[in-house]
């Protein structure tokens, strides 16, 4: 544990696993100790449904009759990258990336056993393609149709492409 943020403990910890159709999944304290529950709710109010194995995350936790378990989301940053990633071919450079407008956009669809969906920007009418390495790589595990995110959109062969996803609210406090 790190600090107190408003009384409860804050910690920094990597996801050991999440399932978004179950709602919850655990973490674990970078300073070591039991399993940490991460429920969806916790997420959801930081504004990102789902989070992906390995994510390095930044909470403040409770103790509870059934253990620890998280109270609110502060940061999620993806995992760090083990070599070449499938499909990274595709994408640009974290720096050029970053250079990209925080896009506010919903998603139409994504398929996790297809390894890709699409999503609208606002106020435009073509799709944006979204790969499930890009996903990844933002600290995603799945997206719901109607999901809310930003996104930092570039060019790619065939069209838009995300390169970037973020939390809805991301994209809400950046385009404001």
């Amino acid at each position: 544990m790190v600090e107190i943020e408003r009384g409860l403990p804050r910690m920094r910890g990597s996801v050991k696993w999440f399932d978004p159709g179950k709602g919850f999944g655990f973490i674990v304290s970078e300073s070591g100790g039991p399993d940490i529950l991460l429920h969806v709710n916790a997420l959801r109010n930081f504004g990102q449904s789902s989070v992906c194995d390995r994510a390095v995350v930044d909470v403040t936790v409770q103790q509870t009759q059934r253990g620890l378990q998280v109270v609110e989301v502060f940061e999620v940053l993806p995992p760090e990258s083990e070599g070449d990633d499938e499909g990274s071919e595709n994408l640009i450079s974290d720096d050029e990336a970053l250079t990209l407008p925080l896009e506010p956009a919903r998603v139409k669809w994504f398929d996790k056993v297809k390894g890709f969906g699409f999503a609208n920007v606002f106020g435009r009418s073509e799709d944006v393609f979204i790969h499930m390495e890009a996903l990844r790589r933002s600290g995603f595990a799945d997206l719901q149709p109607g999901e809310a995110v930003g996104l930092r959109v570039t060019e790619g062969d065939r069209g838009r492409m995300a390169v970037v996803i973020a939390p809805w609210e991301t994209a809400v406090r950046k385009s404001a």
